[in-house]
């Protein structure tokens, strides 16, 4: 069972999603408030497992909620307004909703959430895992190379090679992008263009149809447009 609370300024808003969070039987709502002072007050009282927070709040927003919570639950806005997604990614939140928010788009954040509530529980488990999901190898000229993948900015794909955009410096491996894309956990990683895959937490801002990482504008393909701009703007 997921315990969560709902902090919304508007009634209309906050009703439906309590609403929704009524229809799926793995949510039990504890909570809703209209301001992140009342919601804070729960949290340090009880134990919350998500929080469907709202941007645009009076006295304290959403965002600023966020920046004073040491420790947090899983979190995912609901907000009018896409101007804060990616500080809202960089902040971990689960998922970030447009309204008028669909139920459909509603379960599939849920659906979101409980992925990454078991793959939690299975890594505390299992530390070992937990290291392993955490880079992975390619051969770089006669030798095995360790890749971070908090490290990664973005990878170019160059016919059967691949270059990978790190933090510190540029891999050039034998590898095709779509083998990559398979094995990148796709909650970190995102396809943009036939070329090119990034790191969504390295995503600094959105330039027209280009995403900004690092000083480096990277186009977003056509056939990757819709799906890629849905899921910055909230959509995964």
């Amino acid at each position: 069972m997921i315990r969560c609370i709902i902090v919304e300024d508007e009634i209309p808003a906050l009703k439906l999603l309590a609403d929704y969070a009524a229809r799926v039987p793995e949510i039990e709502l504890v909570g809703s408030y209209q301001d992140a002072i009342g919601a804070l007050s729960i949290l340090n009282a009880e134990q919350v497992d998500l929080v469907f927070l709202d941007i645009q709040m009076p006295m304290l927003t959403g965002m600023e909620m966020l920046k004073t919570m040491s420790a947090r639950p899983m979190v995912v806005i609901t907000t009018a307004y896409m101007d804060f997604a990616v500080e809202a990614y960089n902040l971990d939140v689960v998922d970030y909703l447009l309204k008028p928010i669909s139920f459909e788009r509603f379960l599939q954040a849920v659906n979101k959430v409980q992925r990454q509530r078991n793959s939690t529980q299975s890594q505390k488990g299992n530390s070992e895992v937990n290291q392993e999901r955490d880079y992975f190898f390619v051969k770089e000229d006669y030798k095995l190379t360790k890749i971070l993948y908090n490290d990664i900015l973005f990878i170019e794909g160059m016919s059967e090679y691949v270059r990978i955009h790190t933090t510190s410096r540029k891999i050039v491996t034998l590898e095709s992008l779509k083998n990559l894309e398979l094995k990148l956990p796709s909650e970190f990683f995102i396809r943009i263009h036939k070329s090119y895959i990034v790191a969504i937490s390295k995503i600094t801002a959105i330039v027209g149809n280009s995403v900004e990482i690092k000083g480096s504008l990277i186009t977003v393909g056509k056939s990757y447009r819709n799906q890629v701009m849905s899921y910055l703007k909230g959509a995964m």
